[in-house]
């Protein structure tokens, strides 16, 4: 509308592949700046042939701060933490000192110890902080929510979820470093899940036991790993949470959950919109997706909270949550027995 100035949305690091999806969400939405930093000490830990930085942004055709001081002297509305995992502390404690509300990038943190202080700081700083899992706003999920609060599935006793995909290192090689990531297909992957089952039932974890390998590739972090975390209430979930998508596979993963109740089974495809085929050669198969972009609802939401300050979900609740299991999950692997959640 006239006279009302555009929010302004800044994205701190191009570290997580996922930044460059989002400025270009922003780049499009109506009535929004968007400019991205990425300073050279997070270009520093990229590999040959990652682009990243100043050249990223201009391919994006976004602005660019040279330093995160120089985009928070930006005063953006809102900002979005897309740094390597272990890092994300330290932006949040940046963002929320500039008064910025905050999307960041799952998982919320490496360690319950920093997701809990990312909640301290953003509570002491008076701003609100959601936290980056698209999948809640998949349209079948939501029906799949439905049906669970409709009492349509009976008694939920049981959930089993994949989230599988290829070993990220052709676009961005931190995922395979443990300081960095905090972990690897575990971490990366266990979170999508929970925090849908976080959403459907708003249960907290107790329990949990987890198995990993190296399958499916020699890195210094797990590969392959099954999760199961026992609920409140008797509820059981198991994730399989594999990077164990070839090389070649037509896109990154997919992710897939049942829900299995006294009254019936309800099943989850989050990425079966599509067309499938191959390239001209027929060498390599090709997935062409089609419908809703969620990546888009997740932006819309977090930048009308934003505009209207209000809190967003997902927030601090399942991001804690989530990193909690996680945290659990690499202890189980550790010592081959069920762990209790702190």
């Amino acid at each position: 509308m006239t006279g009302i100035p555009n929010t302004k949305i800044g994205i701190m690091s191009f570290a997580h592949h996922h930044a460059a999806g989002y400025a270009a969400v922003l780049r499009e939405m109506t009535g929004v700046e968007v400019r991205a930093a990425d300073p050279s000490t997070d270009e520093a830990d990229a590999a040959g042939g990652e682009k990243r930085g100043r050249e990223l942004a201009a391919d994006l055709g976004i602005d660019y701060a040279e330093t995160y001081g120089e985009l928070l002297a930006w005063k953006p509305d809102g900002v979005i933490i897309a740094t390597e995992n272990s890092r994300h502390l330290d932006a949040i404690r940046l963002a929320a000192g500039a008064g910025a509300q905050i999307l960041c990038e799952k998982p919320l943190a490496t360690t319950v110890h920093d997701a809990r202080a990312a909640r301290e700081i953003c509570n002491g700083a008076g701003v609100n902080l959601m936290v980056a899992f698209p999948v809640r706003f998949n349209p079948d999920f939501s029906d799949l929510r439905s049906a669970v609060d409709a009492g349509r599935l009976g008694d939920i006793v049981a959930v089993s979820g994949t989230n599988n995909g290829r070993i990220p290192i052709d676009t961005r090689r931190w995922f395979i470093d443990k300081e960095l990531a905090g972990g690897g297909a575990i971490i990366d992957h266990t979170v999508h899940i929970a925090d849908l089952v976080d959403a459907l039932f708003g249960l907290a974890p107790v329990r949990v036991h987890a198995v990993a390998n190296h399958l499916f590739g020699e890195h210094e972090v797990e590969t392959g790993g099954v999760v199961t975390i026992d609920y409140e209430d008797g509820l059981i979930a198991t994730i399989d949470c594999s990077w164990s998508r070839p090389r070649h596979y037509p896109t990154w993963g997919g992710l897939t959950m049942h829900v299995t109740g006294t009254g019936g089974l309800a099943a989850l495809d989050a990425f079966a919109a599509r067309v499938e085929g191959f390239t001209e050669s027929g060498r390599r198969p090709v997935w062409l997706p089609f419908g809703t972009d969620v990546n888009s609802l997740m932006l819309a939401e977090f930048v009308s909270a934003v505009r209207e300050g209000r809190v967003a979900e997902p927030g601090f609740g399942s991001g804690i949550r989530t990193t909690q299991i996680v945290e659990a999950a690499y202890l189980s692997v550790q010592s081959g027995q069920p762990v209790a959640v702190a």
